[in-house]
């Protein structure tokens, strides 16, 4: 069956996917680095490779293949390989303590590990029942299956699991995020528009999030060429997206920020741009606005969640008075808003986001008590998955998020969303980047706290940018204090970790 045969199925796996791609278009790129490239013929016959070996290890469909490096073109391989074997990929953040990389890595139950330099020496000091394969050095073509090695066949069913996306520890332990074949398929066909097939898209964020994987599964899925990143870098990106002539990327608004600010941005060729997208953190409208007028092709925005649920999109160059929501659900997706009490709320009406769709995870590792408290369900016994952010729906449709419900702040009776306050206090000439948080308080429950990063070369002090923010600011909306920082701190893809800035001012505070 040809690679467009599959793509008109109700189902197809990746792994098959790229197998048809060698057969028709053997040559062309499929993955390249700084360090090289490699093309479908070649990429199909290592994961041939990495799937016999891996079955050869005992290494069993369903177990999981624990991924924890940087991004190159071996782990790109190792993650395809393991599904051509029938196991799932569980690509791990090598950012993650090593505590918390030997929890994750025994959660999933992974019989093999593989590694690189970083991640061999966060790991030296834990108990890791795994065996572990270096991916950076020779050892891993020794560990390889000989040329020409094939796997035993598998069967894989559309519920199957895929890979295991393990949730941002930084609120505790990471929960792993259990996503099948089918959700992944759905990922992949349902971006026939989107140009994957001649695409040369820009992989600039780790290959462990979910961020990353919505752009680079339809990229190879289609046949395209994606381009890794090693460690992103602004002024790096926007070299070898023009060395590349890059036509599609997904960044965070992290990234747009810092590529948009380059004094020397208009130098770049980025001609051959027909799509950027962006997801996972509050995307500002002036920004959207600036992508817009400065770089070539559509600009497109998702909201969503690794779990799945519900999904919106935003095409930014077409709305540009609705640069301040994040669009309308897609196709096929039921978004809609829920009270404390689990009531759905009336039109216009203010409410915690639930989601559904085809794209929506199995549930939460091991832990069924997690999944459930995820879970909504509607009058009809539908089946929904709890965003966790506040929002509210036009009359058009569009939806705009107010805050993460965790984050929301009451002080003294009254609800207090930060990113409010943070679009005020973004506005003042010397701040840079800026977060709101809330803080216990005796005489209101909570209080709000701001930090921010100056602007070099901006003069002004501390206690100005907190009295001119508060003059903007409502009577039960000022900030109680507000704190200069050099960064704020960040995950890497791109959201501001809250928990750390609390935790900084409790320990300043003892």
């Amino acid at each position: 069956m040809t690679a467009a045969d599959m793509l008109a199925t109700d189902f197809a796996t990746l792994a098959d996917l790229i197998r048809a791609h060698a057969t028709e278009r053997g040559g062309k790129a499929a993955l390249a680095s700084q360090a090289g490239t490699i093309d479908y013929a070649m990429l199909d016959a290592l994961m041939d490779r990495i799937a016999a070996a891996l079955q050869r290890e005992g290494v069993r469909q369903g177990q999981a293949v624990a991924i924890v490096a940087a991004s190159r073109i071996e782990y790109g391989a190792v993650f395809l390989g393991a599904l051509r074997a029938g196991c799932v990929a569980a690509p791990l953040a090598p950012s993650s303590t090593p505590e918390s990389l030997a929890a994750m890595i025994a959660d999933c139950g992974a019989p093999i590990v593989f590694v690189d330099e970083e991640a061999t020496a966060a790991l030296a000091e834990q108990a890791i029942a795994a065996k572990i394969v270096r991916l950076d050095t020779n050892a891993f073509a020794d560990w390889l299956a000989p040329e020409g090695a094939k796997p035993l066949p598998v069967t894989i069913a559309p519920e199957d699991g895929f890979n295991i996306i393990y949730s941002s520890g930084t609120t505790g332990t990471p929960k792993g995020i259990v996503q099948s074949h089918a959700m992944r398929w759905a990922h992949i066909n349902r971006n026939a528009a989107a140009g994957f097939g001649d695409a040369v898209t820009m992989i600039a964020t780790p290959l462990y999030s979910n961020t990353t994987l919505v752009s680079f599964l339809p990229t190879l899925g289609w046949g395209g060429t994606a381009v890794l990143m090693k460690k992103f870098d602004a002024r790096g990106f926007l070299q070898l997206a023009q060395d590349n002539g890059a036509t599609h990327a997904m960044l965070v608004p992290v990234q747009y920020q810092r590529i948009m600010a380059l004094p020397d941005f208009d130098s770049f060729d980025l001609s051959a741009f027909r799509l950027k997208t962006c997801t996972s953190a509050p995307f500002s409208a002036a920004l959207k606005a600036d992508v817009v007028a400065r770089w070539p092709g559509l600009l497109i925005e998702y909201y969503g969640m690794t779990e799945g649920g519900g999904t919106c999109l935003l095409v930014a160059n077409q709305y540009p008075d609705k640069l301040h929501t994040v669009g309308r659900p897609i196709e096929g997706h039921d978004i809609r808003l829920i009270d404390d009490d689990g009531d759905e709320v009336a039109q216009g009406g203010m409410g915690e986001v639930v989601g559904r769709s085809p794209a929506m995870m199995t549930g939460y590792h091991g832990r069924s008590d997690a999944t459930r408290s995820a879970e909504w369900f509607d009058a009809e016994g539908r089946r929904y998955i709890r965003h966790g952010d506040v929002g509210r729906f036009d009359e058009e449709g569009f939806l705009t998020l107010l805050d993460r419900k965790k984050d929301l702040i009451i002080s003294g009776g009254f609800n207090i969303y930060p990113t409010d306050l943070e679009a005020v206090l973004s506005q003042h000439p010397a701040v840079a980047d800026c977060s709101v948080i809330g803080m216990p308080s005796e005489a209101w429950g909570e209080t709000p706290v701001g930090f921010y990063v100056p602007h070099i070369g901006v003069d002004a002090g501390t206690a100005d940018v907190l009295a001119w923010t508060n003059a903007q600011l409502g009577k039960t909306q000022r900030l109680s204090a507000l704190h200069a920082i050099d960064e704020l701190p960040r995950s890497a893809i791109g959201k501001v970790l809250k928990r750390e800035l609390r935790d900084r001012l409790t320990e300043n505070a003892l």
